[in-house]
């Protein structure tokens, strides 16, 4: 569906994408909302999020040589934003079923793509 629209990208680490892509997986075959796949969701959600913080927010800033003062209050809002998203996603995901649990496997699966060969 994603390919058939505009849309923005963020890299992620290929270290990042294959644990991504392996913890989908996994989750998919134990096929339970239960504690511990809610658990390593809310870690991978956590983390990608992390790393679209940085690249949308930060990275614009280090391109423009952005100062150690700026950089600091940067960091700060982002984490205060991260702390917010965390509560909000924890609070969803303990609420989880079975198929909820599928759809967001199917959700990251599908906005997780390789790099184009150069």
């Amino acid at each position: 569906m994603l390919k058939q629209q505009s849309h923005i990208v963020a890299p992620i680490p290929d270290e990042l994408r294959t644990r991504a892509l392996y913890t989908v997986e996994q989750l998919r075959e134990r096929g339970k909302a239960d504690k511990v796949a809610i658990d390593q969701l809310f870690d991978l959600i956590v983390e990608l999020t992390d790393a679209g913080l940085d690249f949308f927010f930060l990275e614009p800033l280090r391109r423009l040589n952005a100062g150690n003062m700026m950089m600091g209050m940067a960091k700060m809002g982002i984490s205060s934003m991260l702390k917010g998203s965390k509560m909000v996603v924890h609070k969803v995901l303990k609420k989880l079923d079975d198929r909820s649990l599928a759809a967001i496997l199917d959700f990251i699966a599908e906005i997780i793509h390789e790099p184009e060969p150069a």
